[in-house]
């Protein structure tokens, strides 16, 4: 039987920070674009899970109240690719957690023909097998898959590096300041203007704002940078194996990188001020400042992740708040970079990247 409007369907997995900034997106998405008429016929956390067999509509904007008041447990993941597989019309899954299960889980589902949008980061930078099963999965079935806020949130970092790389430029170097986290704490810590503050301080002062892990200690350690990192790395060609195989420098002291909790971690943190303040004065005394940057030398192969000292007048100098900027090297671009720059890190941005991602494999599936 032919149906007059064409829909396509919705599953959601996460409904967290990013995951209900996405649902209010697709609202407004869903009221702005008739058609194809987006149905939400799936939503899960890690507890519980709202659909029907017979995939009917889930109201988006009482799905959040609805899934709250469900008593289904979710299905195991294998068997939502067997769901969505044999749902009647074209299915998009948006995976808004960083579950490493669910990741692995892309090769099936786009294997089934569901295409897959995310900001996890943890598909891309896994395993370099993992990358390679996915990317193989999507272009064996036509299923699409797209991850812009798996870097940099809304910003268009991975488009950007797509599109240098498809048209044939020859990316040389990326560099940047790919953590809000990171951004927020050296700007206040060694700022290009004033003192700054301790750095025991300023790491209490970025937890107590949100802007750190539960534990700070998940961002000091780097690989959420180092994470990134590799994805870029690979879009641009490198065949980096894992986020641990290139060198990622850790702001955490030896000695605390084993106490129990982040609160311990935070109390004890301010023994060791004297460390990165002798880096912060060593900086000064050239008239640089440091910050935690991430870079890849595409032409030496290199990959990697730490603190660097930088002029003043420098643009990663100047960040403000907690701003990414992402500066591209290319032989098109020549000796000025391409650079992108604003906020990196938040629910609503994230969920832009994750929307207009949709958008993308809209326009493709359809």
């Amino acid at each position: 039987m032919a149906t007059t409007t064409k829909q396509v369907l919705i599953a959601i997995i996460g409904a967290g920070g990013v995951g209900k900034c996405f649902l209010s997106q697709l609202t407004i998405l869903a009221a702005r674009r008739p058609t194809p008429k987006l149905n939400l016929c799936y939503i899960s956390t890690s507890k519980k899970a709202l659909f029907d067999q017979d995939y009917s509509a889930i109201g988006i904007e009482n799905a959040l109240q609805e899934l709250a008041a469900s008593s289904k447990a979710p299905m195991l993941l294998p068997q939502v690719a067997d769901y969505l597989a044999a749902a009647p019309s074209k299915v998009v899954l948006v995976d808004n957690t960083s579950s490493q299960d669910v990741a692995d889980a892309y090769p099936l589902f786009l294997s089934r023909g569901i295409s897959i949008v995310t900001p996890n980061k943890k598909a891309f930078s896994g395993s370099y097998k993992l990358w390679q099963d996915i990317f193989t999965a999507s272009s064996t079935s036509g299923a699409k898959v797209y991850h812009e806020s798996s870097v940099g949130a809304g910003l268009p970092v991975i488009s950007t590096l797509k599109d240098l790389v498809e048209t044939g430029d020859e990316v040389t170097k990326i560099e940047g300041v790919f953590s809000g986290t990171m951004s927020f704490l050296f700007n206040s810590f060694a700022p290009v203007e004033g003192a700054g503050g301790q750095w025991s301080a300023e790491v209490k002062k970025a937890k107590g704002l949100g802007y750190t892990e539960p534990d700070p200690r998940d961002d000091l350690n780097g690989l959420d940078v180092a994470r990134k990192l590799t994805i870029l790395a690979r879009l641009a060609g490198l065949p980096v194996e894992s986020p641990t195989s290139f060198p990622v420098q850790s702001l955490i002291p030896k000695e605390l990188e084993t106490v129990a909790s982040g609160d311990e971690f935070l109390e004890k943190l301010p023994a060791f001020d004297s460390q990165m303040e002798e880096t912060k004065v060593a900086a000064e005394k050239q008239g640089k400042v440091v910050r935690f940057v991430g870079s890849i030398d595409v032409a030496a192969k290199s990959v990697k992740v730490g603190l660097e000292m930088f002029d003043r007048s420098h643009p990663i100098a100047a960040l403000k708040g907690s701003d990414n900027i992402i500066s591209f090297y290319t032989k098109r671009y020549g000796g000025n970079p391409l650079i992108i720059q604003g906020a990196g890190a938040g629910g609503e941005v994230t969920a832009m990247g994750v929307t207009s991602d949709l958008i993308k494999v809209l326009s493709q599936i359809v």
